[in-house]
């Protein structure tokens, strides 16, 4: 019986061994992880620290015990404070670091992180991965996001006739070492109408349809993507996420929230993205165009970006305070906008977990704070001047240089935009970061540990400020830009916190990608639309949207891209979707906002009453039917509509929109009196194009759903149109259905027909297919 035992064990044993050897002769653990041959700091170890250790042994001095700290290098080699003897970690030796004894005692008195701190304990592959860390000499490095980026070999792969483009084969190389695969291509139907979408911001016309199915020719979908992105309304797609970024909006903000202009900028932007201004081109002129040698009427008006920020119009303010709050949004935007960090949170102390000390971020608050402005230029009362400095924009201006501005009328335009004083404004830091509690004086420079600013190569102003961020050296700007992109196109930037590089960021899911991107970016002349064209034309980007169980278990949140990321179309897409199917969509690019259809007293419930903003006046005419990006944004009252399908409300600098699905989307689709419009002069003209209803359905649902629809599909639909025709066989409920809008009617032969038909198109409008990305 003995020797029986022994054999199990031995045979037990050996198979231990087999199994072992071909999993990667590396042990796994019950999260199906396993260690990696070389143990990172930044991927692999500070994650860990910062979940688990950082709240007592962190930066954060006033939390800190045992006067230990563990995000230092020197505080984690330095000798414990209660026993001189010991060391938290000892490179290479495990054994006589306290850090790797306590994670894994079983002693209650001994185990960190303590029962008392109410925080997850160590898991024991993360007390592997720590002991490996260690015995590999625990060396520390600065955070992966203030390293200047490396372009990376193109890793090799196994499936290696898959990739198109070389970004193909670092998602693909990721994806096999998780075990994953990637989706077939999706159909042309669904390639077409993702890349219109993406490209254009609109669904593609039939006659695109028809053509992209019909030609066959291995470049076919390229050659596609080459005519979409040649068309104006690439700029306009484009041009709404930096709305965002730059908190673009109408009016001022505050209580009494007066009306601005500065449609002009925003016009400007879309000429830039469809003139394709390389990246550089286009910060340079935003952040410092006036600074530009013998800078033109062009340069000025593109520095309006510093100017989107809120201002008040209200009597009785402190001028020295609101003017303090225009420096602060303008220094805070340009730590999102442009480096990706969160230099908010340095304005009153330093920051707890990033480089930037408060000294640092009033020492970027310098090169903004030179502006000739008051924080209360009059009161509404002047609410159609803009506040000083500003450029007045004339027609014979817009005929000889600003060409793309789409201004009809003949009085001066008036756009606030940057200019720095003759003499240098004296910036201090401010104690608590109150306007009034001025301390040490400080020079405009930037935070070093990203790259100190170099005053022989740059000057301390605007436009040296510029030239910092496209230093090569630089590790952030080309990084966390064309993170953005790839956040535009596939669903989730491949940092996800697209606003937050810094050390409580989230980790690059695909860091060689990304780094291949931002090198490869930079090298390729700042080129957005090469870029764009080279993420859309990926085979990534190509794959099906199907989600297998299989998939879904292994990667829930689609984070390898192993299928295309199903999203719904942003606010305004949404309703450019439905203006466009239906024929009402008036193209025109750029001009003033327009104020669509609203429910009444909104505005004046909601703000002061003073102004030629107290009451809602709204559009008519072709002004109904612009694009939804040109909706007159009042920033204390934003249009409902776009905000209920997670539209940013401009208040402040935005990078990434939340996604969200409540009921009032579905009753914004069944109920907005645009959606019941459009359904209504889509009807009616088909109704006087097509004689056959089966015809009407399948070409509603072509421009709708930009595909053709399936036997059985038809089949419902007819059954539905049935049931419409006995609903609306009184002519009187029909004509009142068929009133929906202000749009001239085309007056159908047979009402009953024309209702019973917009029901069947409201419906498609209603299908979550229609405003999705499949």
């Amino acid at each position: 019986m003995k020797r029986y035992i022994i054999g199990i064990g031995v045979v037990l044993l050996i198979a231990g061994g087999v199994y072992w050897w071909f999993n990667g002769r590396a042990p796994k653990y019950p999260s199906g992880e396993q260690l990696p041959e070389v143990v990172d700091y930044n991927f692999h170890i500070r994650p860990i620290f910062s979940d688990k250790c950082f709240k007592c042994h962190g930066p954060d001095a006033n939390k800190r015990q045992a006067g230990l700290r563990l995000d230092t290098e020197a505080g984690a080699y330095a000798a414990l404070k209660d026993n001189p003897g010991a060391h938290a970690i000892v490179p290479g030796k495990p054994d006589l670091s306290e850090v790797w004894r306590r994670i894994t005692s079983t002693d209650t008195a001994l185990i960190m992180p303590p029962p008392k701190a109410q925080l997850p304990p160590v898991t024991p592959f993360e007390a592997k991965l720590i002991e490996r860390w260690i015995k590999q000499g625990a060396q520390y490095k600065k955070h992966w996001a203030f390293a200047p980026p490396e372009k990376p070999e193109v890793p090799t792969v196994r499936q290696y006739d898959w990739p198109k483009n070389e970004l193909d084969f670092f998602v693909l190389a990721n994806m096999e070492l998780r075990g994953l695969s990637p989706n077939p291509e999706a159909d042309k139907e669904r390639l077409l109408k993702r890349a219109s979408l993406d490209l254009t911001g609109l669904p593609p016309s039939e006659a695109l349809q028809a053509a992209f199915l019909a030609d066959n020719s291995p470049d076919a979908f390229e050659k596609m993507v080459d005519s979409l992105l040649a068309q104006p309304h690439y700029g306009e797609k484009m041009a709404l996420a930096w709305l965002d970024v730059a908190r673009y909006a109408d009016s001022h903000g505050y209580q009494d929230d007066g009306l601005r202009t500065m449609w002009p900028w925003r016009d400007w932007v879309i000429y830039a993205f469809n003139q394709n201004y390389p990246y550089d081109k286009f910060l340079t002129w935003q952040l410092a165009g006036d600074l530009m040698p013998s800078p033109n009427k062009e340069m000025l008006l593109a520095t309006g970006f510093n100017r989107n920020h809120k201002i008040t119009q209200e009597g009785g303010v402190i001028d020295e305070e609101y003017r303090i709050e225009y420096v602060t949004d303008r220094t805070n935007t340009f730590g999102k906008a442009f480096l990706g960090l969160t230099f908010e949170c340095a304005k009153c102390h330093d920051h707890k977990y990033d480089p930037i000390s408060q000294r640092d971020y009033f020492s970027t608050f310098a090169f903004f704070n030179q502006v000739p402005e008051k924080g209360l230029v009059g009161d509404i009362s002047l609410a159609s001047l803009a506040d000083p400095p500003r450029i007045s924009i004339s027609t014979q201006e817009v005929r000889d240089l600003l060409t793309f501005l789409n201004k009809r009328d003949t009085t001066p335009v008036q756009v606030m935009v940057m200019r720095d004083s003759a003499g240098i404004r004296a910036t201090r830091v401010l104690k608590r970061g109150a306007y009034d509690q001025p301390a040490d004086t400080v020079q405009a420079a930037t935070p070093s540990d990203i790259l100190p600013f170099d005053t022989a190569r740059f000057a301390r102003n605007r436009l040296g400020l510029a030239q910092w961020l496209l230093d090569r050296k630089n590790p952030l700007t080309a990084r966390v830009f064309v993170n953005r992109v790839w956040q535009d196109f596939l669903g989730r930037g491949l940092v996800k916190t697209t606003g937050d590089f810094g050390m409580q960021g989230d980790l690059p899911t695909n860091p060689a990608l990304l780094d291949w991107l931002a090198v490869d970016f930079m090298e390729n002349g700042w080129d957005i639309k090469r870029l764009v064209k080279s993420i859309v034309c990926s085979a990534t980007y190509r794959q099906s949207a199907e989600a297998t169980p299989e998939k879904l278990a292994a990667d829930p949140e689609n984070i390898y891209l192993s299928r295309f990321p199903r999203r719904r179309l942003p606010a305004e897409f949404v309703r450019d979707l439905v203006l466009e199917s239906s024929g009402l969509l008036t193209k025109e690019i750029g001009g003033p906002s327009v104020k669509p259809y609203q429910p009444k007293g909104l505005w004046e419930s909601a703000t002061s009453g003073r102004g030629v903003l107290a009451r809602y006046v709204q559009d008519h005419g072709e002004k109904l039917y612009r694009r939804g990006m040109y909706f007159f944004i009042k920033r204390t009252v934003p249009p409902p509509v776009m905000l209920m399908f997670d539209a940013s409300n401009r208040d402040q600098c935005e990078v990434t929109r939340l996604t969200t699905n409540t009921p009032l989307q579905a009753l914004a689709l069944l109920n907005d009196p645009q959606v019941l419009e459009a359904s209504r002069v889509f009807a009616e003209n088909l109704c006087h194009e097509l004689p056959a209803a089966e015809a009407r359905i399948q070409t509603a649902f072509r421009r709708i759903l930009c595909r053709q629809a399936k036997p059985e599909e038809l089949q419902r639909l007819n059954a539905f149109y049935q049931e419409g025709l006995t609903q609306f066989a009184d002519q009187d409920a029909a004509a009142l259905y068929l009133k929906a809008g202000e749009s001239p009617h085309k007056a159908p032969d047979n009402p009953t027909e024309a209702a019973a038909l917009m029901q069947v198109i409201h419906t498609l409008y209603n299908l979550e297919e229609a405003t999705t990305k499949t």
